[in-house]
């Protein structure tokens, strides 16, 4: 995954019911956590986890 691709959201990390679409903003290796994904969707609101709380749109 890279900034600018279309990403989804697993409810997992968002807490809503539904997974949530959004534009990947930053994608950052975390010493601790791996690979960290940031995604903004179209109401602004940003979500960021782990790699795999996301999947690519």
């Amino acid at each position: 995954m890279k900034t600018g691709d279309k990403a989804i959201a697993d409810p997992k990390l968002t807490g809503l019911d539904t997974w949530v679409k959004g534009e990947v903003i930053d994608v950052e290796i975390n010493p601790f956590k791996g690979v960290v994904i940031a995604i903004k969707d179209k109401l602004g609101r940003i979500f960021f986890g782990e790699e795999k709380y996301f999947k690519l749109a």
